[in-house]
């Protein structure tokens, strides 16, 4: 590797080594060609222009090796050109220099150093205009379901109902809505955890067969009043592993409803549950109305949601964090969540590692904890 190096900055010295020999016998060609050349004149005179032999060769010497330096000298003017330039704020602005020496190399280096700052500031800007989006984002979901609160709320202040029944009617319905608000404020709350670099899992040996069961025979009577049937196809043994319980059942319970608000009506939810000797593996398939590509690879962003009119009536729609959410909790216990679709036909693939030993590796985004 010294080697190497050693070779890639000597193009230079040699360079300048080589101008200066040739500048070296340049200069005692024109010299010695000058003395001849008065001594064919006047042969006096060559006395004389044998005192002058030195300086002679010396002035030849300093104009030739400066004739041969000349484009090494306005290549360096370039360069320093260049730097003043994106020192400005011109990160547009690239080095013309075509050499195959250090000073190439260095206009090379140059331009990658502007590309760069150029692609921080574009990702900064990005990241500026993310935020913005996520504010406004948040500020129109939050202040949707407050509006209707206060609604209501002014409605039964003002005792404007016809009955008892309106009555009770206007006070589910702030109930409802300040229901959904909570939701929407955790799903914020959990998002922004999970985003954060020092989110913990309280790992705990958790048998994810019996965990999903659980959580399907929460979701079943939700999904019948929405006239969904669930078909499940889980292993009959147990699938014990190292999880959060709490998060993972918050992330598959965000996809079954998912799957529950964007599903054509009447229809179907498929849940499968399978392992093999590194993953378990669970698919929830549903139907529904197909997607554009655009919308496919927005799907899992924060705070994108899909034209409500493909969400069912009565189901109200959250902040658009659920997909992320979902993803974010797989992907810190170390496993995948996938979406295939095609044609309407929606699958998403949960992986997660099968892990068997109690104290297992931590992540460089993450605290675990494992119980005593």
């Amino acid at each position: 590797m010294i080697k190497w190096v050693n070779k890639r900055t000597s193009k230079i010295q040699i360079n300048i080594i080589m101008n200066s020999v040739f500048s070296f016998f340049i200069a005692i060609i024109l010299s010695q060609g000058a003395q001849y050349s008065v001594y064919l004149i006047n042969r006096d005179w060559s006395n004389m222009m044998g005192h002058l032999t030195i300086p002679i060769f010396t002035g030849f010497f300093v104009l030739t090796f400066f004739v041969l330096t000349q484009r090494i000298v306005a290549d360096l003017i370039t360069l320093e050109r260049g730097l003043q330039i994106i020192a400005t704020g011109d990160l547009d602005y690239r080095v013309s220099l075509h050499r195959k020496d250090e000073l190439g190399r260095v206009a090379l280096n140059i331009n990658l150093m502007a590309e760069r700052l150029q692609q921080q500031m574009n990702k900064e800007r990005e990241a500026e205009k993310s935020k913005m989006e996520w504010i406004t984002g948040i500020s129109h979901d939050l202040r949707t379901p407050l509006t209707s609160i206060i609604g209501y709320i002014e409605l039964l202040r003002n005792n404007l109902f016809q009955s008892k029944d309106e009555y009770k009617r206007f006070l589910q319905n702030t109930y409802n809505k300040a229901v959904h608000l909570k939701s929407m404020l955790d799903d914020l709350f959990e998002y922004t955890r999970l985003s954060s670099n020092e989110t913990s899992l309280e790992l705990k040996h958790v048998d994810v067969n019996k965990l999903l069961e659980q959580l399907l025979f929460e979701f079943e009577p939700i999904a019948h009043e929405n006239t969904i049937s669930i078909v499940k196809k889980i292993e009959s043994s147990p699938l014990f592993t190292f999880v959060d319980s709490e998060k993972i059942a918050r992330a598959i319970d965000n996809l079954l409803m998912n799957a529950l608000k964007y599903s054509s009506k009447p229809g179907t939810v498929s849940i499968n549950l399978n392992s093999n000797e590194s993953n378990i593996m669970i698919t929830i398939e549903n139907k529904g109305k197909p997607l554009t590509l655009e919308q496919e690879m927005k799907l899992f962003d924060r705070f994108y949601k899909v034209d409500h009119a493909r969400s069912t009536e009565g189901i109200q729609t959250g902040a658009g964090l659920g997909l992320s959410i979902a993803r974010n909790i797989i992907e810190l216990h170390g496993g995948s969540l996938k979406l295939h679709h095609h044609d309407g036909n929606f699958e998403f693939c949960l992986t997660l590692p099968l892990i068997l030993e109690s104290k297992p590796l931590a992540s460089k985004n993450m605290l675990w904890k494992t119980p005593l």
